[in-house]
């Protein structure tokens, strides 16, 4: 078995993508994704179709690789929803057997993202986790800020062990994604970051969505790795992921450089190398700079 978790996020890589993907190109790329053995793929999101429009045939697309027999693979399927709305739809598709929700350390962002106060993202959380546990469903808090924000907002590692602390206690989530929402963070904060909560919330499974300039890969994965972190969410080529970044190099951790670093640790095997290099083709023709 993996030491491992690999989270492979095409709904991230997709939705900012300045290019229509259509649904016949996701299509194809998700079945080749399905094909891999990853232990959960996000694939799309039940939110506003207007606030992301890249991501409006979520429904279709779930149905349709349902028809096809597509979800007899191991791997799990995520989708984000930011309210209860979103819930419902996504209890109302096949496949879905992940919820990922979007709640920020930092009052200045959730408002900006969402237009909600961290307590109304609280309010909105309680009741996807309510359709979470009537369907069966795991839901999974990306916790955006995770590392520290631009506004001058509280952080440090007390700040988010407390902040996780309500959150164990208010929704009790199985998982919770440490998300570097900027770029932004250096691998002494991840290191302390993960430490922190790993030590304090162990019957917590924590994950790391971490964004980088290419040159700060490895270091932010290691630094991840050894303080204990074993879920790890990547994007290949490392598409999308981070508009806030001041850099536009700056994006998602590459699935291919997170495949390379835990093989060498013998953490993580590459299941179906046949289909794994078919996604990476529809990679290149599908994002072409």
């Amino acid at each position: 078995m993996n030491e491992v978790q690999l989270i492979e996020c095409p709904r991230d890589a997709i939705q900012g993508w300045p290019v229509e993907v259509t649904t016949n190109d996701k299509l194809a790329y998700y079945k080749a994704l399905l094909g891999i053995g990853f232990d959960t793929i996000d694939i799309g999101s039940f939110v506003s179709h207007r606030a992301v429009p890249q991501m409006a045939d979520t429904r279709e697309v779930l149905n349709k690789l349902h028809d096809e027999g597509m979800f007899e693979s191991n791997s799990r399927i995520l989708t984000i929803v930011a309210n209860e709305r979103g819930a419902i739809d996504a209890t109302q598709v096949p496949g879905v057997t992940d919820m990922g929700f979007p709640l920020s350390l930092s009052e200045t962002f959730q408002q900006r993202n969402t237009g909600a106060t961290v307590e109304q993202a609280w309010h909105r959380l309680e009741r996807v986790k309510h359709h979470c546990e009537r369907h069966g469903k795991q839901l999974v808090v990306y916790l955006s800020m995770g590392f520290g924000n631009p506004y001058g907002d509280d952080w440090s590692p007390n700040v988010l062990t407390d902040f996780i602390g309500h959150l164990a206690e208010r929704i009790q989530p199985q998982v919770i994604a440490l998300s570097d929402t900027i770029g932004a963070a250096d691998p002494e904060t991840i290191s302390s970051a993960f430490d922190s909560a790993i030590s304090h919330f162990d019957s917590i499974s924590f994950g790391a969505h971490l964004h980088a300039h290419p040159h700060e890969v490895e270091s932010k994965i290691k630094a991840a790795f050894d303080s204990g972190c074993r879920r790890f969410d990547g994007a290949i080529r490392g598409i999308g992921g981070c508009p806030m970044a001041q850099d536009e190099l700056v994006g998602n951790i590459p699935t291919e450089q997170l495949i390379s670093y835990f093989e060498n640790f013998e953490a993580w095997k590459l299941p179906n190398q046949r289909a794994w290099e078919h996604a990476m083709s529809i990679a290149v023709d599908l994002f072409q700079d």
